[in-house]
């Protein structure tokens, strides 16, 4: 299954195309997730990888691990520094009046006993921006490519919703939560000076597929 899903490999770093439904990391909702197949990405080193970021359990696409401490550092550094380019798909729950934008808008986290946690536009939160334009649109939907310029919790979700006005399909925290959430990690980019970049680019799963949007609209 992971040599399937491996996208880019050398000895500092692998990127796998975590499928929808996997968490990175276990919690009490989650108790098996990516921690329990470290040891399948072994591919001949000793010591398993590990995640340098995280994606949300029903997002798929590029995720990033490092097969040494030194550079799951390096790496890490490089996510702090917003020195990592990444880029989303999202299907919206609808079409955006605009054919692209940017969203900057702080988001803070909050909590209720009936609705749990979730990200919410508070001018004392923390800063977050996101740019993004409509790939393409039909039956309703719109295929839109999100680049995040900041890595906050839930950013792309709750800037969907709050930011371009529609929800990304299938969230159940921000939308209606009918069907599968429809959010891609498409591709990942991380330069190393004089060594080759980390460089993937995962390919559409067939949630997106389903609903008229494949790798032929990009």
């Amino acid at each position: 299954m992971w040599d399937e899903r491996v996208l880019f490999i050398d000895g500092e770093a692998i990127v796998i195309d975590k499928p929808a439904g996997l968490a990175v990391h276990p919690g009490t909702r989650t108790p098996r997730s990516l921690e329990d197949h470290l040891a399948d990405l072994r591919f001949g080193f000793q010591r398993p990888p590990l995640p340098v970021h995280r994606l949300d359990r029903d997002t798929s696409g590029c995720l990033l691990l490092a097969r040494n401490p030194k550079a799951h550092k390096h790496f890490q550094r490089a996510f702090e520094e917003r020195r990592v380019e990444k880029s989303y798909l999202a299907v919206l729950d609808g079409v955006p009046d605009a054919a692209e934008g940017r969203v900057d808008l702080a988001l803070a986290k909050v909590s209720s006993a009936a609705e749990g946690w979730r990200m919410v536009p508070d001018p004392k939160g923390k800063p977050a921006a996101t740019g993004w334009r409509v790939v393409a649109a039909r039956d309703g939907k719109a295929l839109v490519l999100m680049t995040p310029e900041t890595g906050r919790t839930h950013q792309l979700r709750a800037h969907a919703l709050h930011g371009i006005g529609l929800p990304i399909a299938g969230d159940p925290v921000y939308g209606a939560g009918r069907g599968p959430m429809l959010l891609h990690a498409l591709s990942l980019r991380l330069d190393r000076g004089a060594k080759p970049p980390v460089e993937a680019r995962a390919p559409l799963p067939p949630s997106f597929r389903h609903v008229g949007f494949g790798d032929d609209v990009l």
